[in-house]
């Protein structure tokens, strides 16, 4: 009897994985973001000058390791390259927890009471050493979450068809969402009752659980036994060639190949000389896209903490505080849907798949407008701002999660790691720049009192980066927009 098989779904368990591998990733990082304006800079008297210079070496680190970590993926592959990748990461984030005993030591005292009671030029000392501990751990940090986002993208690249590949970028890619939403609930009471240094262990071990579960999970869908020849057919549906016929019995619903039915090294093998990713116009335009709208994520992420500290005057473990948080991240969860609007558009108007994304993308630019009106409408209540800022946070979600996807529909496979990799280096160093400068930015407009547009003070330079916030994501769209006006898929050869 002659039917068509039903096809599985463990492409959705694979997507979970990354999931959770990105839902750890940003707590990892939003550990120091909660903790330093209310917990750790009383201890090491730190200025927003130091946290600033913390935040922004992570950046830079980010953005070259994610240079190297694509490549890394490419060479590698998925499955070992996730283990180094959150393997370090996890190391690195319980690193932090020992910075005060390190900063103890390397200046003789003999407890955390002699750095709090400080006074006087010791306290500088003390920023300093610290400050350099803590760079070093966010340094091994970054490395390891340099390499999350191109070996996400590589494996959805692995698992899904061209056309599906934004809607589980976006699900993955809302992991960092539900990060951000998680940990201000959770890693403020931490620091509270257990002290800031459990909250880096806790929170850095989770890292640990998902390996385990990885090593089990994942294989490529010709080699995994939980993918059957419906599903494997419809993964592979944008290749050319004949789909691989499985060995043993069909009804079995196998997926285990012969040699001659693997696809060819063209496709999963040596992928393209990194020199010649700096000729496409498709690099560029995705680079600078990226470059110049990522800082706007990376600053909402490190710096609404102390943002509504410093204009509010609500601690981190603030009940009303960690209320704003999660709202501010609850509404960023729209985004889901950012990877879907493409899929509505091509439905609807018959646009090329390339051309509904732009469209698309452009959409999501409108929304980070609304942070114009974030500082003045603050000052009738928190909530103006916390909702404009979650509304941007969406929309920068849905037009990452597509920007990323541009790479892998302008890319082959071989060398979407390394596209990625490149994607993330420009948001690294984008993240450098906008957080090196916010912090300097803050503590000058504290100390001169400056006046920008009505606001004095550090008001006046939130305000400042809000405005570029506002306009980044249009200027970014005009940017990709230029340099790939219509799709133009980057060859092998």
């Amino acid at each position: 009897m002659n039917y068509e098989m039903k096809k599985t779904n463990y492409r959705w368990v694979i997507c979970g994985m990354l999931f959770l591998a990105t839902t750890i990733n940003y707590m990892d990082r939003q550990v120091l973001s909660l903790t330093w304006k209310d917990f750790i800079a009383p201890e090491f008297h730190w200025t927003d000058a130091d946290y600033g210079r913390i935040a922004a070496i992570f950046s830079i680190v980010y953005a070259i390791g994610n240079l190297f970590s694509g490549r890394f993926m490419d060479w590698i592959g998925t499955k070992k390259g996730y283990l180094w990748a959150i393997g370090i990461w996890s190391l690195g984030a319980c690193m932090h927890a020992f910075c005060g005993t390190a900063t103890v030591a390397w200046l003789g005292l003999e407890g955390k009471e002699d750095l709090i009671n400080a006074v006087g030029t010791s306290t500088a000392v003390i920023a300093s050493v610290s400050t350099w501990f803590f760079i070093v751990c966010r340094i091994v940090l970054g490395l390891g979450e340099s390499g999350n986002f191109p070996c996400a993208i590589k494996v959805t690249a692995e698992y899904f068809p061209k056309k599906d590949r934004a809607f589980p970028t976006s699900i993955f890619n809302s992991g960092s969402t539900i990060g951000a939403l998680i940990a201000p609930v959770c890693i403020p009471l931490i620091a509270k009752y257990y002290g800031w240094e459990m909250a880096f262990i806790i929170i850095g071990a989770l890292g640990f659980i998902w390996l385990g579960l990885w090593v089990f999970v994942y294989k490529k869908p010709e080699e995994n036994k939980h993918v059957n020849k419906a599903e494997l057919a419809y993964i592979q549906q944008d290749s050319p060639l004949p789909q691989p016929l499985p060995r043993g019995g069909e009804e079995k619903g196998s997926s285990q190949l012969s040699e001659e039915s693997l696809p060819p090294r063209g496709e999963d093998g040596g992928g393209l000389p990194f020199i010649k990713f700096l000729t496409f116009p498709q690099t560029w335009g995705i680079f600078f896209a990226k470059f110049i709208t990522d800082g706007v994520w990376w600053f909402f992420l490190f710096w609404t903490p102390a943002y509504i500290s410093d204009v509010y005057g609500l601690k981190s473990d603030n009940p009303t505080a960690m209320l704003l948080i999660f709202v501010l991240y609850a509404i960023t969860m729209l985004s889901i849907y950012g990877g879907k609007l493409p899929t509505i558009i091509v439905n609807k108007t018959g646009l090329h798949p390339y051309d509904a994304r732009l469209r698309a993308m452009f959409i999501f630019t409108l929304f980070p407008l609304l942070t114009l009106f974030a500082q003045p409408l603050g000052t009738y209540s928190y909530w103006f701002p916390i909702i404009l800022i979650g509304l941007a946070g969406a929309a920068h979600q849905s037009w990452s999660a597509n920007l990323f996807s541009v790479g892998s529909d302008l890319f082959p496979k071989n060398a979407v790691g390394t596209m990625t990799g490149i994607n993330g280096m420009a948001g690294g160093i984008s993240s450098f720049l906008i957080n090196w400068i916010s912090g300097y930015l803050f503590d000058y407009a504290d100390k001169t009192q400056m006046q920008f547009l009505g606001f004095t003070g550090k008001p006046a330079g939130y305000f400042i980066i809000f405005c570029y916030c506002a306009v980044a994501y249009l200027l970014g769209w005009l940017v990709l927009k230029a340099f790939v006006p219509k799709y133009k898929a980057v060859s092998n050869n």
